[in-house]
């Protein structure tokens, strides 16, 4: 049994559509699934009774307005009836395959965190779950049609009870707070399992209309500045690539290519050092030393360009 939650964008519009989608497939995901909506968004309640799931109304926010990470992980964890949770943003649909890769891992960890990436998928309208072939055809839709994300997008967090605990606030939705999750459960020297080969998680496309600076404001507007300063900058941020452990049709084994992921985001990490504290300096130094000179070349120009007229 798996106990999921999340929380959402206010159900209208098309993001009003996918996101009953999403945790409509969650209630189905096995015979005992519960699911537990946090928030007030407009039209969550009517929402939660339609479908037969567990709301929460309230969040803890941040000065802004958004919710928090850890105090809905904290509540989560003290309300599910099972002892393992999977938070997801609310656009994945998720099929039989998610409690499958659960009871996989299950069978060697008694504690874990699981991640995987996402098929970004494009659906526009209710799926039809009173069809009996509607796991297989959305799988389909996403191997066939959709895309699956690099290690950086995290969209779904499969974990036991306890896991997470002491959580800084971060908020969901904005970047960082994700990929300090999973630097956060390497840090514990627990198990995280990467799942992408096991578990096809279909993302439904969305704009970024939910924000009034669009997709600009998620990813660098001050929302995420302040994430980014309470996981404490990049040494506590991890992806999917840095997981211990990968599930695959043979089963778990150790993943041999996180420490190269460690490689590449090192390297990332000296070439901005290298941008903004050696070149930058001696570029604008340069510019500094020479501008009498460009601009004295620069009079002479136009002065050329004078004579010419």
């Amino acid at each position: 049994m798996v106990t999921f939650f999340t929380t959402a964008k206010p159900f209208k519009g098309h993001n009003g559509v996918i996101q009953r989608n999403a945790l409509k497939s969650w209630t189905m995901a096995h015979g005992q699934a519960e699911v537990i909506l946090f928030g007030d968004d407009e039209g969550a309640a009517g929402v939660a009774g339609e479908l037969g799931i567990r709301h929460e109304p309230h969040t803890e926010k941040n000065e802004t307005g958004s919710n928090r990470a850890d105090y809905m992980f904290a509540q989560a964890q003290a309300l599910a009836r099972a002892d393992v949770l999977c938070y997801s943003n609310c656009d994945i649909i998720f099929t039989e395959d998610l409690c499958s890769a659960v009871e996989r891992v299950l069978r060697t960890h008694k504690e874990f965190l699981m991640v995987g990436r996402r098929w970004d998928t494009e659906i526009t309208k209710p799926w039809d779950f009173e069809n009996r072939e509607w796991r297989k055809e959305v799988r389909e839709l996403a191997l066939k049609t959709g895309r699956q994300r690099t290690p950086d997008w995290i969209d779904y967090f499969v974990f036991t009870r306890g896991f997470f605990t002491d959580l800084p606030p971060l908020v969901v939705g904005r970047v960082f707070w994700d990929n300090w999750m999973v630097w956060k459960g390497l840090d514990t020297r627990k198990p995280v399992v990467d799942a992408s080969g096991a578990v096809v998680a279909v993302h439904q496309n969305h704009d970024y209309g939910h924000h009034p600076q669009g997709k600009a404001g998620v990813w660098g507007g001050p929302e995420a500045g302040s994430n980014y300063r309470l996981t404490g900058g990049w040494r506590h941020l991890r992806t999917i690539a840095d997981a211990s452990e990968v599930l695959g049709a043979e089963g778990l084994k150790p993943n041999r290519t996180r420490h190269w992921s460690a490689v590449k985001r090192y390297v990332r990490q000296a070439g901005r050092v290298v941008l903004y504290n050696v070149w930058n300096p001696v570029w604008f130094f340069f510019l500094g030393i020479t501008r009498p000179l460009r601009n004295m070349l620069g009079l002479r120009s136009e002065a050329l360009r004078r004579s010419r007229d």
